[in-house]
């Protein structure tokens, strides 16, 4: 049995006194326990950038980087828009979704009007998941959607609620608690006793301003232990060493810088050479319980600690290597078992 550990919240336009008494009640309907809860303002979501680290893939087009540090396909983007990325970059034409706001003199919503006008228009392009450029008027603009998504958690007044919940993996597997205790993106889809199925069946009685849709779809939940471990990093600055989920994976001989650097979503590649398998590190661990999160964690990085006898003959442990790409069927289960065992200490 594994302890599990989540970062839930309501989403601000959910944050009322009726709807913070449903998740927590329904939390504990459920068996799952809150370790903390709180809030975080809008204000401090804006200028601390939370929602964009929570967003890296999309906000890091939009607001964190400029275009210059994009690595934007040259001729997927001369192939849309007839002009060269070079040119374009050296005219000054390009834009992120935070400055295309200051250039056009709107606000988010204002952005959001234009995107979708070029979008109607057949002006946009898309480099790769969550990588968008359209031509706006006289611009090129990268994620300019992102600045209405984000507007949604820094509008002056609004706030997150938040919790960590835990709860037992024999009772409740990640992935049900993912599919059952909150529901899917969809509201309308959700179950009718999950979080965002209720929230959905009574927005009216629960406060809400308008009906919950895939967006503002009511709460938020980790899509498993290691996303749950970078979002209380971000939200909350927890150090990886303080957390349960992080200490394992320091124990296993993964790397601080490796854990941040993977906090932002970034593309791994492993398995067999001759086969080798790229995903989003989120992607790769998605409804995985915790320890079996940490065996593919361990797997991903390419090595894994194993029982060995020292050269002394005394029973002892040592780190053995997996190259990178070819990790096989062996080294995950090893991963597992080790992983099983550093999270039962």
């Amino acid at each position: 049995m594994v302890r599990q550990s989540a970062f839930v919240f309501i989403k601000p336009h959910a944050v009322t006194p009726s709807c913070e008494s449903l998740v927590s009640d329904s939390l504990k309907s459920k068996g799952i326990s809150v370790s903390t809860s709180g809030t975080i303002s809008s204000d401090v979501i804006d200028s601390s950038k939370l929602i964009d680290q929570h967003y890296y893939a999309i906000a890091s087009k939009a607001t964190l980087l400029k275009p210059s540090e994009l690595n934007v396909p040259a001729e997927k983007f001369q192939e849309k828009f007839g002009v060269s990325w070079v040119s374009v970059l050296a005219k000054g034409q390009a834009y992120n979704a935070a400055d295309a706001c200051k250039h056009f003199g709107v606000d988010a919503e204002g952005l959001d009007k234009l995107w979708g006008a070029a979008k109607k228009d057949g002006k946009l392009v898309k480099f790769g998941g969550g990588f968008y450029c359209g031509l706006v008027k006289d611009i090129y603009v990268f994620n300019g959607f992102f600045m209405s998504m984000r507007s949604r958690f820094t509008e002056p007044g609004k706030c997150i609620k938040y919790y960590v919940v835990e709860w037992d993996s024999k009772q409740l597997s990640w992935e049900s608690f993912r599919g059952e205790v909150l529901g899917p993106t969809d509201p309308a889809d959700a179950p009718a006793d999950s979080l965002r199925g209720q929230i959905m069946a009574k927005w009216k009685s629960l406060g809400l301003a308008t009906e919950p849709n895939t967006g503002d779809n009511g709460v938020h939940a980790s899509a498993s232990p290691f996303e749950a471990l970078a979002e209380k990093m971000n939200w909350l600055g927890v150090k990886c060493q303080e957390d349960a989920f992080g200490k394992a994976m320091l124990d296993a001989g993964i790397p601080k810088k490796t854990i941040e650097a993977w906090s932002v979503d970034p593309q791994v590649t492993y398995g067999a050479k001759s086969m080798p398998i790229k995903k989003s590190i989120f992607d790769t661990l998605e409804d995985t319980d915790a320890d079996y999160c940490l065996s593919l964690c361990m797997m991903v990085n390419g090595a894994s600690a194993a029982p060995a006898a020292s050269p002394s003959g005394s029973s002892g442990s040592c780190p053995v290597p997996y190259p990178h790409y070819t990790v096989g069927a062996g080294g995950v289960l090893l991963g597992f078992l080790l992983g099983a065992l550093l999270l039962s200490k």
